[in-house]
């Protein structure tokens, strides 16, 4: 197995995948997906993607034709997505996915998590060079020819395929993501959800003590409201020691 299967495996595991925060996230991504692209998912990819999203985490339909609605307001401000990098204690790089709609309040919130945990904000490409933007999708295993399914899809630009308990698991490139998504819908491969991760390139081994700081700072900053997904450099066996 590659490093998507071994990243992905490891985050199954973080308290960060909690439900309450999923339908946060999932909410500011419909959002985003329906300023851009309208309300119709139909004729909206990442809108009909984001769907999918919220159905995988059971949000209710009742909350997803909300957010829908909401979104088509006018007079709702624009959420933008919005990258910070920096550096946790004992050297471990960490990057920051966030969707806010106030950048000023943002950038203030996660300098002073930094700052509270003996962190440093760095500065734009500081730490994003460790790690591969990619996208995933995840379909029903079942009937699924796994041989057959990577030779239709390395033309895509997929480089991994595995099967997990969650499913089928798809990676390629960021890039890719627009035609695999075709090629799934044309085909008739339902798709359960999909998304883009960053995946470090390299993961530092530091002791359970070294951990427990770098954790305290990973808290404060998952907590945030402005936060959608957090990645670091940091081994996630060290915190099982």
């Amino acid at each position: 197995m590659g490093r998507a299967f071994e990243f992905r495996k490891a985050r199954k595991m973080k308290r960060w995948a909690a439900m309450s925060k999923a339908f946060t996230r999932i909410g500011k991504d419909i959002v985003m997906a329906v300023k851009e692209g309208g309300p119709d998912p139909d004729t909206n990819a990442k809108l009909r993607a984001v769907i999918q999203n919220a159905k995988a985490v059971n949000m209710p339909k009742d909350n997803i034709e909300r957010a829908i609605k909401r979104a088509s307001d006018k007079s709702l401000g624009d959420f933008k997505t919005v990258l910070f990098e920096g550096y946790a204690p004992h050297g471990i790089a960490i990057l920051i996915e966030t969707a806010t709609d106030n950048n000023t309040r943002t950038v203030a919130n996660v300098r002073s998590y930094f700052n509270k945990c003996d962190g440093s904000l760095g500065v734009s490409g500081s730490v994003a060079f460790m790690f591969d933007h990619v996208c995933n999708f995840r379909i029903d295993a079942d009937g699924k020819d796994m041989e057959e399914l990577e030779l239709e899809l390395i033309d895509f630009g997929v480089e991994e395929i595995f099967e997990d308990d969650d499913g089928v698991l798809i990676y390629a490139p960021f890039e890719s993501f627009g035609a695999i998504q075709s090629y799934l819908e044309d085909n008739d491969i339902e798709i359960l959800s999909s998304g883009f991760e960053y995946i470090p390139q390299v993961t530092k081994k530091i002791s359970a003590e070294e951990a427990e700081d770098v954790d305290k700072l990973l808290e404060k900053i998952e907590e945030d409201d402005d936060v959608q997904n957090v990645y670091h450099t940091m081994d996630e066996s060290s915190s099982e020691e």
